[in-house]
């Protein structure tokens, strides 16, 4: 009986680690957590980006990685990409902004 209940008790200390490392980040790969914050940043930029007089008839992509909001697509002028850029680095949780975006 003490035997099964010794048994069982690792089974769950093990059940714990794994899932404790499944949730965990890596360099390639972001944490649940991140993920759902990296969501979050997206769809705000995404909405302030719909939300702006001036850049609303383009279409731009967002991405976001571990805090970092790439953005791309292409514009009408060195302005919008600008604006778009700054919009972008005034959400909160936004760490850096790759501005791809290409003007023609």
């Amino acid at each position: 009986m003490k035997k099964s209940y010794s048994v069982i008790r690792f089974i769950v200390v093990l059940m714990m680690v794994a899932a404790f490392l499944a949730c965990a980040s890596t360099p390639k790969q972001s944490s649940t957590g991140e993920y759902i914050d990296d969501s979050v940043i997206t769809t705000k930029v995404k909405t302030l980006l719909a939300e702006d007089n001036f850049l609303k008839s383009f279409k731009i992509s967002v991405e976001t990685y571990k805090g970092t909001v790439q953005l791309s697509g292409t514009v009408a002028s060195q302005n919008a990409v600008d604006q778009a850029g700054q919009i972008a680095r005034g959400v909160e949780g936004v760490k850096s902004v790759r501005n791809d975006l290409i003007v023609k």
